[in-house]
């Protein structure tokens, strides 16, 4: 029982960093006057905050803690939201 639940962990920790990584490396790929396009938030903000979600990721693994799942939501937001309206 521990052992799936472990498996599940890790794949999901996994998963998360790699959802995290990518928005931070698509974020710093895209020129500022993308953002501006949007009317969403500057470029800076958003390296901020996908930032500080990597490294909070990274310094706490357990991918169920609170800032590693607002970080995933800004992640998530970010490609949604950017990404997504960009790639349009």
């Amino acid at each position: 029982m521990f052992e799936v639940q472990g498996g599940v962990t890790l794949v999901l920790t996994i998963v998360l960093f790699a959802v995290k990584g990518f928005a931070l490396v698509d974020c710093v790929a895209r020129r500022a006057s993308q953002f501006e396009l949007l009317d969403t938030l500057p470029k800076r903000t958003w390296l901020l905050l996908l930032g500080l979600a990597v490294v909070a990721h990274v310094i706490w693994l357990y991918p169920l803690s609170i800032l590693n799942l607002l970080g995933t939501v800004a992640a998530l937001v970010y490609l949604a939201q950017v990404r997504g309206s960009i790639s349009r």
